[in-house]
């Protein structure tokens, strides 16, 4: 028997179609993309630092320059989203971070002096226009899957951060020893410019997608997904009252604070963890950049376990606390082993220790599951984007506070055990500090 859909398709009652799946799939991409952008400077560092002579300060200060205005644009970023939809907004953004990407190859035609500079400007565009990108990610995940499914569609495409290194730290590594490392910023560049057009051609909300049909619409509506939120973008101003209130919520708060301790780990690997293999371990630029790419594998599988099991959890009976917080605790405690590598010589033992680290890592990364489940319908993307705001201050912070500790020790040792402090507070935060994960009601008294 064959029905007509409300966007006038003729769909098989019997089957139901899995768009979200493809849904899910281009937020994957497009955050690998977004993080190998990110990175690009970490892998290019060692080569770059020579040529610009820049000391550990320096360069700490250069990889936060990202971090800054990541952070004071989550906020603008967030209301876009709820004003103009998450399609629209999402594509500006990935064009513009690309276009910026770009342009870092030529501040090597300039003098050492002036490419500093130019540097450091571009890293604070790339970092404002890749702002609204992960609270887009979460507002699209709520608005395609249901609650039993979400904790494996924010691990698919957070675990995509996993696969960015993975799939190009040894080519950007190649890049750099072969050809400079100018030509990594150019390859990154044009891959998300192009992409960006491609975005455009395939993304929609549930109500407006092409190849959905009615059956699948029906089922992610029952289990919870908010099919109407790109159609109701929001005109109001945001209330101070509502802001206020969402920053008073303790649950929220500590969710917040955890997600800095975890993101500060996240900021180590993206930006001093090659530097760390050179200059403490003695390996080269190339041999680091394919080793780099060993612990990302762990952690992108770790990501995608860590939201499998949630949702196993979830089927299985446990509480949404319980099948939220569970891969959390047990992944920030595997983090934690990172510390071991101050103690041994080998540099395979090394690798191993920052694998099993990282793969902790990407099973307890399930904060953007837990913003979808508890961000406020009427103001998603401003919710996802002060906990972005939150998590994000990390990498201001990270960078420089581990520049400062190289610097002032000569050595990576206190610099390990600040992560790994990072990952015991985030344990703690979600043990004793967010209590019931719920979605908050803005109606409602918090």
């Amino acid at each position: 028997m064959l029905e007509t859909s409300p966007r006038g398709v003729t769909n098989t009652e019997t089957k139901t179609t899995r768009i979200r799946w493809f849904i899910v799939f281009m937020l994957f991409i497009v955050t690998t993309i977004n993080y190998a952008d990110r990175s690009t400077i970490s892998i290019a560092g060692p080569a770059l630092q020579k040529d610009l002579g820049l000391n550990a300060v320096s360069m700490g200060y250069v990889f936060s320059a990202f971090g800054w205005s990541y952070v004071v644009a989550q906020l603008p970023g967030g209301w876009l989203l709820d004003r103009f939809g998450s399609k629209m907004v999402y594509a500006a953004a990935l064009f513009l971070w690309s276009f910026f990407t770009l342009l870092q190859g030529f501040v090597g035609f300039f003098s050492a002096g002036t490419a500093v500079v130019l540097l450091f400007i571009l890293r604070l565009l790339v970092g404002a226009a890749e702002a609204p990108s992960f609270p887009a990610n979460s507002r699209i995940t709520a608005t395609w899957f249901p609650s039993n499914e979400r904790g494996r569609a924010a691990a698919i495409f957070n675990s995509a951060q996993y696969f960015a290194t993975v799939l190009f730290a040894p080519i950007l590594g190649w890049l750099t020893h072969s050809f400079g490392w100018q030509v990594n910023f150019g390859v990154m560049g044009v891959l998300g410019m192009l992409l960006t057009l491609v975005w455009l051609k395939v993304i929609y909300g549930p109500k407006e997608h092409p190849w959905v049909n009615q059956s699948e619409l029906e089922y992610i509506e029952k289990g919870g997904a908010l099919v109407n939120m790109e159609q109701s973008t929001n005109n109001r101003p945001v209330k101070a009252e509502n802001f206020k209130r969402l920053l008073k919520n303790r649950m929220l708060m500590g969710v917040y604070i955890a997600q800095y301790c975890i993101t500060t780990l996240t900021y180590f690997f993206l930006t001093w963890f090659p530097v760390y293999l050179v200059q403490e371990r003695g390996m080269s630029i190339l041999k680091a950049g394919f080793v780099a790419s060993l612990p990302a594998i762990c952690g992108f599988v770790g990501g995608v376990l860590g939201g499998i099991f949630s949702d196993f959890l979830l089927k299985k009976g446990y509480s949404l606390t319980s099948a939220r917080k569970i891969p959390i605790v047990l992944g920030m405690l595997l983090s934690m082993s990172l510390i071991i590598a101050n103690y041994v010589e080998t540099n395979w033992v090394v690798v191993a220790v920052m694998s099993l680290a990282f793969f902790g890592k990407g099973i307890g990364a399930l904060g953007w599951a837990v913003m979808s489940d508890t961000a406020p319908k009427e103001m998603a993307g401003l919710s996802g984007g002060i906990f972005n705001t939150f998590g994000n201050i990390a990498g201001i912070t990270t960078p420089i506070i581990i520049g400062y500790i190289v610097q002032g020790t000569g050595s990576f040792n206190g610099a390990l055990v600040f992560v790994g402090v990072n990952a015991l507070v985030a344990v703690i935060c979600y043990l004793l500090v967010v209590g019931e994960i719920k979605r908050v009601e803005l109606n409602k008294v918090i």
